[in-house]
C-alpha cells in the first residue's frame, strides 16, 4: 500500500452534488468580495467547509480551497484552448465558472482619492453586506482568522486579466558634490533663472499616484524641462571648480595632514578592538571556568552519591552478619532510602563535604540509575515516606518534555502551532485498520465469566491462544504449552515482577546502554533493583564490527567490575530488537549470551516486543524461542505485546513466556495488581486468533507504511548530512547531532533538546538512553506523513541555526589548541549503512569501510577544493594521458 494513498490528496473525489454545493457557496457576491480584497483567505473557505459539514459533506478547508483551485485551472485551460462560444459546453461546470469569474470586482485606482475612497469601500458597506449575506447562507458565525491556518493566496492570471498592482517607476540616481559646491551651484541657478526668460513660463507637471497613495513628477516631464531649459551658469561654475581643484593640489600639506590624521584614526580602532578582543577572550576564559569548576562539583556529587551506596550496602550486609546468630535465614535488608535522600539533598542544596570526598577512589563502574535524578532544588516532602519522597524525586528530561507536550500538542485544525511529538515510541499509521477489526462483532461480547475474578496468569482460552500465536510467529521447533504463559497489563509490569521475584533488594541486572529508559523506572523505583551498565560506544574497532556491538567480552568486563564492587548480579536483560538502536541479534550472537548468563547463573530476560515490526524483507528476525535447544531453559523468560506490533499502545497487554514454573507461579502471585480485564482478554484472544487478516491485511499495510515513513524520515537526514544507525526494525532511528554540540556534553546535549522542545518538536536525547556518549538522539518515524514533513523542517531550522552559532563562534575565536579533552572526530565518524547479518568477516569489515568512506566523502570538501580544471591546470600531462585512457574506454 503506498504510504501517500488517494485518502491523504487534497481536494480529491468531489461527487456532483458536492461540487454543486460548493459552487453555491463560492460564488456569492460577498464571498468573491472578501476573496478579492485580502491576500489571506484560508479563514473564508474553513468557514465554507462548516456550512459543507452541516449539509452532510465532511470537507476541510484546504480541500475546498484545493478543489477551487482546480476548477478555475480546468476553466482556463478550456477559455484558452476554445475560443468559440461552444468550446465550454464540454464541460457541465464551465458557464457557472465563466459567470463567476467575469463578473468579479475589479479595484481600479485612478488617483490618491479614489484609492483611499476604494479602501473605504472594502472596509465599510462592503465588507457589511458580505457579513449580512454571508450570515444569510448559514454561516452566523463571526469573521475568525488564525494566522497559522491562513495562507497566502498566490493565482496565476492570464496576460490579458486586468493587474491592480501598477508596475513600481523605474529609480533615479544622480551625483552630488561637496555643500560649497550645492550652494554655487545653487546662487548660480537662482540668478540665472530670475534673469531668464524662460523662467516666467509655467510649465505644468502631471503628477501620477500609486495605489499605496505615494505621488511623484512624471518622469517624462522632468525629463523634457530638462531638454528645454539651459543650464545657467555652468562655464562659470565649472572655471571655479577647476581653480579649487588646482589649489588643492598645489598644496602638499593638506595630502600630509590628511595622511596623518587618518593613520592616527586607523591606530585608534585597531587598538580599541585589540582592547575588546581581549576583554572577550578573558570573559569566554572566565565562564569556561566556571563550567570546568560546575561540572567537578557535578561529578564530585556523583561520586559520593555511588560511595553513599556501596556503604550503605556494607552496613546491609554487616547488620545481617550480626543478626546470623539468632536467625538461621538472614533475610537482607534494603536500602535505606531515608539516608539516601538526605544525602542527595546535601550535595543538591551544595551541602556536603566535598573536599573530604575529593580524594577518595573513582567508582569505575556505574552500578546505579541516580542519572536520572535531579536532587537540585528539591525540597522534602512531609506527606511522603523516604521511598515516596525518592520515587518524586525520580524523574529527567522525557518527563520534563511529556508535561509540555500533553499541555500543548499539535492539531492540524485546532493548534497547529503546537508540539509535534517524536519521542514516544507509538505507531500512528495503523489507527484505521485496528479501530476497524477491533469493533467487529466478534469483538464484543460479555459473559459473566468475564465480569468475574479470572485465572490471575489470564483466563485459559486466552493463554492457549498466545502459545499458539507465539508456536507460529517465533518459528518455535515443539508447540509452546499455555501452562508457561502469564498475562499482565502490559510489559513494564512484566519488568517490575520479573525483578521483584527474581532479585533481592540491592541485587542488580545486567543491561547494555543505550537501552529503553522505561525499564529503569519499572525495576529500581518498584523493587530497589540496581542496574549495573554494560557502555557501548559507536568507534569502530577490531571486535567492533558495527556502532554500539554488544559482546561477551563487555559483559564479562562489566559483571567482574560489579562484582569487585561488592554488587550482587542475578539477572541480564536483551531487548530483541533493540530500543533504541533498531540492532536484531543474529542467532550465534543470541547463543554466546545465553552461553554467558548460563556459565555465571544468571536469569536472562529477553523483551521482543518489536518482532512483527521489522519492516524490510533484507532483515531477519530470530526469536530466543526458535532455538533449537536453550542452554539454560529454566533461567530464559521471553516477554511480548501487543502494544507495538499492532498500534494499540492504549491497551495494556504483556505476556511472558517461561519454563520454569517456580518463576511463573510467583509472577501470577503479583498479577493481582497488574491483571487485564476480562473484556480486554476476550479481543485480544480473537485478534491473535485472526490469522488470516494479521498476515494479509494488517502485516502487509503496516510494514509498508513503516517502510515509506523510514525513507522518507533518512532521505531528509542525509539532504541534512547527519550521521544515523540506518537500521529496519522499529519505529525509531538513532542519530548523531554531535557536530551541533559546542562543547560535547551532556549539558550541551540537553540545551539542543531544549532547543528542539522550543521549536515545538520532542525528541528523546541520548542521556534518557543512558548513552555514555553526548549527543545521540532518538526520533520515532512511524507518524503520518504531514506530522514528519512539519517536524522535519522544524528541526532543519533548528540545526541550521545551530550551524551558524558553531561557525560564528569558530570564526569569533583565535585557532588554538583545544585542551577540553574533546575526542579526535576521525576517532566518532560513524558510517550511514544498512546493518545486515554478516556472512564473514571480511565482508563485515569491507561493508563498514565503505560507509565510513562515504560519510568522509560527504563531510569531506576535497571533492569541491580539487576539481577536474584545477588537476588539468596544474598537471596538464598526467591529465592529457588520462583523457586518453578514458576515451578509448
Amino acid at each position: 500500500m503506498d504510504f501517500r494513498g488517494k485518502k491523504y490528496e487534497r481536494g480529491s473525489n468531489w461527487s456532483d452534488p458536492e461540487v454543486v454545493e460548493l459552487l453555491q457557496l463560492w460564488a456569492d457576491e460577498s464571498v468573491q468580495i472578501e476573496l478579492e480584497s485580502c491576500l489571506r483567505n484560508q479563514h473564508v473557505f474553513n468557514r465554507i467547509a462548516e456550512v459543507l459539514r452541516e449539509k452532510g459533506i465532511h470537507r476541510t478547508g484546504d480541500q475546498c480551497r484545493e478543489k477551487i483551485k482546480k476548477m478555475k485551472l480546468e476553466y482556463r485551460r478550456i477559455k484558452d484552448n476554445s475560443k468559440a462560444p461552444r468550446g465550454g459546453r464540454t464541460w457541465k461546470f464551465y458557464e457557472v465558472m465563466d459567470r463567476v469569474l467575469t463578473s468579479r470586482p475589479a479595484l481600479a485606482y485612478g488617483s490618491l482619492s479614489s484609492s483611499m475612497m476604494a479602501q473605504q469601500v472594502l472596509q465599510g458597506s462592503m465588507v457589511e453586506s458580505y457579513h449580512h449575506q454571508f450570515a444569510s447562507s448559514a454561516l452566523p458565525f463571526g469573521h475568525s482568522q488564525h494566522p497559522e491556518l491562513m495562507e497566502i493566496k498566490c493565482e496565476e492570471v492570464n496576460s490579458d486579466d486586468h493587474s491592480l498592482t501598477p508596475e513600481p517607476p523605474q529609480a533615479m540616481s544622480y551625483q552630488q558634490g561637496s555643500p560649497e559646491e550645492q550652494e554655487m551651484e545653487r546662487a548660480f541657478l537662482e540668478r540665472a533663472q530670475n534673469d531668464s526668460p524662460i523662467s516666467r513660463v509655467e510649465i505644468p507637471i502631471e503628477t501620477n499616484v500609486s495605489p499605496s497613495g505615494f505621488s511623484e513628477p512624471n518622469m517624462a516631464n522632468s525629463s523634457r524641462i530638462q531638454n528645454v531649459v539651459p543650464r545657467p551658469g555652468f562655464s562659470a561654475l565649472h572655471r571655479l571648480r577647476k581653480k579649487r581643484k588646482g589649489q588643492r593640489m598645489r598644496d602638499p600639506l593638506d595630502d600630509l595632514l590628511l595622511k596623518t590624521l587618518t593613520s592616527q584614526r586607523a591606530m585608534e580602532e585597531r587598538f580599541l578592538q585589540m582592547e575588546e578582543r581581549r576583554f572577550q577572550r578573558d570573559l569566554d576564559v572566565e565562564e569556561r571556568r566556571m563550567q570546568l569548576e560546575q561540572r567537578r562539583f557535578e561529578l564530585e556529587r556523583e561520586h559520593e552519591f555511588r560511595m553513599f551506596n556501596v556503604f550503605a550496602q556494607m552496613l546491609s550486609i554487616l547488620k545481617q552478619s550480626h543478626s546470623s546468630s539468632s536467625s538461621s535465614v538472614a533475610m537482607p535488608r534494603s536500602l535505606d532510602f531515608s539516608q539516601a535522600l538526605s544525602e542527595m539533598e546535601g550535595m543538591g542544596g551544595g551541602g556536603g563535604n566535598l573536599q573530604e570526598m575529593r580524594f577518595r577512589p573513582l567508582t569505575k563502574r556505574r552500578v546505579d540509575m541516580h542519572g536520572f535524578c535531579n536532587p537540585n532544588g528539591f525540597q522534602r516532602s512531609p506527606y511522603l515516606s523516604a521511598r515516596g519522597n525518592f520515587a518524586n524525586m525520580f524523574q529527567g528530561s522525557t518527563e520534563e518534555g511529556y508535561k509540555a507536550y500533553h499541555a500543548d500538542k499539535y492539531d492540524e485544525d485546532k493548534n497547529p502551532n503546537g508540539i509535534i511529538n517524536f519521542g514516544t515510541s507509538e505507531n500512528k499509521l495503523c489507527f484505521d485498520l485496528m479501530s476497524k477489526r477491533l469493533t467487529q462483532t466478534d469483538m464484543n461480547l460479555m459473559e459473566p465469566s468475564l465480569l468475574q475474578y479470572p485465572d490471575w496468569k489470564g483466563h485459559l482460552f486466552l493463554r492457549e491462544e498466545v502459545a499458539r500465536f507465539l508456536t507460529y510467529y517465533c518459528k518455535t521447533p515443539a508447540p509452546l504449552k499455555a501452562e508457561n504463559v502469564v498475562v499482565l497489563n502490559g510489559c513494564g509490569s512484566l519488568f517490575s515482577a520479573l525483578a521483584t521475584v527474581l532479585c533481592d533488594p540491592g541485587e542488580a541486572v545486567l543491561i547494555a546502554t543505550p537501552f529503553y529508559g522505561g525499564i529503569t523506572q519499572s525495576i529500581f523505583l518498584y523493587g530497589n533493583v540496581k542496574l549495573v551498565y554494560v557502555c557501548l560506544d559507536s568507534k569502530i574497532t577490531g571486535t567492533n564490527t558495527r556502532p554500539f556491538q554488544l559482546t561477551v567480552e563487555k559483559l564479562e568486563k562489566a559483571l567482574q567490575d560489579a562484582q569487585a564492587e561488592g554488587v550482587t548480579v542475578r539477572a541480564l536483560i536483551l531487548l530483541n530488537p533493540q530500543n533504541p538502536l533498531g540492532d536484531i541479534y543474529s542467532l550465534s550472537e543470541l547463543r554466546d549470551y545465553l552461553e554467558f548468563a548460563k556459565r555465571h547463573e544468571l536469569h536472562v530476560i529477553v523483551d521482543e516486543i518489536y518482532m512483527l515490526s521489522v519492516f524490510d524483507e533484507s532483515a531477519t528476525f530470530h526469536s530466543v524461542l526458535s532455538m533449537d535447544r536453550l542452554p539454560d531453559p529454566q533461567r530464559t523468560h521471553v516477554m511480548w505485546g501487543i502494544t507495538k506490533d499492532f498500534a494499540v499502545s492504549g491497551i495494556r497487554f504483556g505476556t511472558l513466556y517461561t519454563e520454569n514454573q517456580d518463576v511463573a507461579d510467583a509472577v501470577a502471585s503479583l498479577c493481582y495488581f497488574h491483571g487485564v480485564c476480562g473484556p480486554i482478554q476476550h479481543k485480544v484472544a480473537q485478534l491473535l486468533k485472526d490469522r488470516d487478516w494479521i498476515n494479509q491485511v494488517y502485516l502487509r499495510a503496516n510494514h509498508a507504511r513503516l517502510k515509506a515513513a523510514h525513507t522518507y524520515v533518512t532521505d531528509e537526514l542525509k539532504t541534512l548530512g547527519v550521521p544515523f544507525l540506518n537500521r529496519n526494525a522499529g519505529f525509531f532511528v538513532w542519530i548523531d547531532f554531535r557536530k551541533y554540540l559546542k562543547t560535547g556534553t551532556f549539558e550541551e546535549e540537553l540545551l539542543l533538546w531544549k532547543r528542539f522542545l522550543d521549536n515545538k518538536v520532542l525528541l528523546s536525547c541520548g542521556k534518557a538512553f543512558e548513552c555514555s556518549e553526548p549527543g545521540w538522539f532518538r526520533i520515532i518515524f512511524a507518524d503520518k506523513t504531514h506530522r514528519l514533513q512539519l517536524g522535519m523542517q522544524r528541526i532543519r531550522k533548528v540545526l541550521e541555526e545551530r550551524e551558524q552559532e558553531i561557525l560564528a563562534e569558530e570564526k569569533e575565536q583565535p585557532c588554538q589548541s583545544d585542551q577540553d579533552g574533546k575526542a579526535d572526530s576521525t576517532d566518532e565518524v560513524i558510517f550511514v549503512s544498512r546493518h545486515q547479518e554478516p556472512t564473514c568477516a571480511s565482508s563485515s569489515n569491507l561493508g563498514d569501510l565503505i560507509g565510513l568512506l562515504q560519510q568522509q566523502m560527504r563531510s569531506s570538501d576535497w571533492l569541491q577544493k580539487n576539481t577536474a580544471e584545477q588537476f588539468a591546470q596544474e598537471k596538464p600531462e598526467i591529465y592529457d594521458v588520462f583523457s586518453k585512457l578514458v576515451g578509448k574506454q
